[in-house]
């Protein structure tokens, strides 16, 4: 999806009051996910300079980078999604876009529906593991050093992939609508 393709549902509409719902709820996240890069520099620095200058480490920054960074890939993937930045060719999809709309379209909504199902059964999978990590308190480091609980990553995987199939829907819906409508879609988004 390239944000020069795919239109974008517009207006003061139920699709355009949908998408800035979802879009704002996608930047919210993608926010938090820059803000949590930000604290994991400082938090590394701090460990760098306490072990090199104070023989000190900070404990837990191991555990703590592992776990952000999986929570950081999932606050930030409805976004990349929603940007075009996942990564994919869109040479093909353009090649048939300059000769029916109508195609192109129907090759993007097959994309979809094959992202859709994917992280659908992600999240799937993802909701027991939560629910036992929420259940047993489990947590990741060692007794006496450093323990966080890993429910809050299981919740960010889980959120995640609800925003990242929020966005499927939508570009599945455009998708779809220019299935059927192709000549509307002429220009749009440009």
């Amino acid at each position: 999806m390239t944000m020069e393709t795919t239109p974008e549902p517009s207006g003061s509409g139920t699709a355009g009051k949908i998408r800035r719902a979802a879009d704002g709820i996608s930047n919210t996240l993608n926010v938090i996910g820059t803000i949590m890069i930000v604290g994991l520099v400082i938090l590394v620095n701090a460990d760098v300079i306490g072990r090199n200058a104070f023989l000190a480490p900070v404990s837990g920054v191991p555990e703590i980078v592992s776990m952000s960074i999986v929570a950081i890939v999932f606050l930030q993937v409805s976004q990349a999604f929603r940007m075009g930045r996942f990564t994919r060719t869109d040479a093909l999809l353009d090649a048939v876009a300059r000769r029916s709309k109508r195609v192109r379209n129907a090759m993007e909504f097959v994309y979809v529906i094959a992202a859709f199902v994917l992280i659908w059964l992600l999240f799937s999978a993802s909701v027991p593991l939560f629910e036992k990590s929420w259940q047993r308190q489990s947590y990741v480091g060692t007794v006496g050093d450093f323990t966080f609980p890993d429910w809050p990553v299981k919740l960010v995987i889980l959120i995640g992939c609800a925003a990242l199939l929020m966005q499927l829907a939508i570009s599945g819906a455009v998708a779809l609508w220019g299935i059927f409508h192709p000549a509307e879609d002429d220009g749009a988004g440009q």
